[in-house]
């Protein structure tokens, strides 16, 4: 209803005399809800102004410090099948200990004497290997001896075409002689035919001096013969000096060639050695390898690979095992647009499942149940969840954690940022604004040093 009358009608109708109105208009109770509500809007005001600590909170789970104290599956490296176990799952394992036992599936490792008959292959090959040496050895002794002997039958050969040439050159001289002595007989001869003709000689001395020119003829004849004799000689002997070498070469060549060969079975039989000790090596290890062993000190979870007479191959999981020496850890992830906020070393409330807490995220020092942590490790590349993968380890001057926790239990986190009004942080939160960004402390002196 319009108030348009000037007429006011609480001035001139007593509404105190109506129950209704006794029972809406009771002074003292209306007195008392507004002192309330004057002090509630007071304490509001003043709380506005309280410190809060903006922080990121972030959902994760427990994990261990060093990757190798994390839990693990044990593969064989070679395919098999499950001959034996000799642990139960739940069991402690020394490391070195034997988990179970597998045999061959592959028809080239069947023979169980395998690495013997390997061994006696080598020891033949090593015994071919020393037959060539010694074979190489008895053949340089060959070539050896067949070069001294070319030597000397070259220097025989030598010798025999210097004796050759001697004999040409003494022939030579004779043959010189020879022609001296027939110029001589010829001018006697002639001489006593002059003389003969004038009376002076008789016939006799004619005759005689005919019959030795015609022997002076006879021995140059016989000279010039010797000398042809001679040169043939010195031919002769160049062409054994060619003979002697052709054919000692011919001889060394065959043994350098034979020793080539023996030598290139040597070298092949050495790499078939080579080869077999591989082999031998190989098949030593891949024997160990039949027992699958603990890789360190831990408790047998879960055994994948089930039974007996299972085949399985390289590589495939057979059994989980947990060490039993770890150093807790808790893995959280926080969203991309709050990581420039995190840095190594920051204090990080952690509040763990199954774990009673009572926590008031604007005030850590409040808070009931949560255990402090620092980080230690920042993940550089985003993870499958969208989100970055922070490392915590624990806060060596906060309160231990339980020793009751477990590996890939969840936890709850809240990295602790800078203080803010109350105010500011609820005008933040009202328009979507990231928490403020900062630099702690440390960086922030190294920064001013440089």
């Amino acid at each position: 209803m319009l108030n348009i009358s000037p007429n006011k009608l609480n001035e001139k109708v007593d509404l105190s005399e109506f129950k209704a109105a006794q029972k809406v208009f009771h002074k003292k109770h209306f007195k008392q809800f507004n002192r309330f509500l004057m002090a509630f809007a007071i304490f509001g005001f003043i709380v506005l102004f309280l410190p809060w600590t903006q922080n990121i909170t972030g959902k994760g789970y427990l994990t261990t410090l060093t990757p190798d104290q994390r839990p693990q599956t044990i593969q064989s490296p070679i395919p098999g099948r499950i001959e034996k176990w000799y642990v139960r799952e739940g069991d402690y394992v020394e490391k070195g200990d034997t988990i179970l036992f597998i045999s061959e599936i592959k028809n080239e490792y069947f023979d169980p004497n395998l690495v013997q008959r390997t061994g006696q292959q080598i020891k033949a090959k090593e015994m071919s290997v020393t037959s060539y040496q010694g074979k190489v050895k008895a053949l340089n002794n060959q070539i050896g001896a067949l070069s001294s002997e070319r030597s000397l039958k070259l220097q025989q050969a030598k010798n025999k075409l210097i004796q050759s040439k001697l004999k040409v050159k003494s022939d030579s001289i004779d043959l010189e002689a020879a022609n001296t002595n027939i110029s001589i007989a010829e001018r006697q001869y002639n001489r006593i035919v002059q003389l003969q003709s004038e009376g002076l000689k008789a016939l006799t001395d004619v005759e005689e001096k005919r019959l030795k020119l015609q022997e002076t003829q006879a021995k140059l004849i016989s000279q010039e013969n010797k000398l042809l004799a001679s040169k043939n000689e010195v031919i002769n002997a160049q062409v054994e000096i060619n003979r002697v070498q052709a054919e000692y070469t011919d001889k060394i060549s065959k043994a350098q060639s034979d020793m080539f060969t023996a030598q290139s079975n040597q070298f092949d039989s050495e790499a078939q050695v080579t080869k077999l000790e591989n082999e031998y090596t190989n098949y030593s290890i891949r024997n160990d390898m039949y027992y699958i062993k603990a890789p360190q000190s831990g408790y047998i979870n879960r055994a994948i690979q089930g039974g007996l007479g299972e085949t399985f191959k390289e590589g495939d999981k057979l059994v989980g095992i947990m060490p039993a020496d770890y150093d807790m850890a808790v893995e959280t992830f926080v969203a991309p647009i709050d990581l420039p906020l995190v840095h190594l070393g920051e204090k990080v409330r952690i509040q763990f499942d199954g774990w009673p807490a009572i926590v008031f995220s604007g005030w850590p020092n409040a808070s009931y149940g949560t255990y402090g942590g620092k980080v230690v490790a920042i993940e550089t590349f985003i993870s499958d969840n969208g989100k970055y993968r922070i490392l915590l380890a624990p806060d060596p001057e906060e309160q231990s954690w339980p020793k009751d926790l477990r590996v890939g239990s969840g936890a709850n986190t809240i990295a602790l940022l800078e203080d803010v009004p109350i105010w500011f942080e609820l005008w933040r939160q009202l328009n979507g604004f990231p928490p403020n960004y900062y630099q702690p402390e440390n960086a922030m002196a190294n920064a001013k040093k440089k």
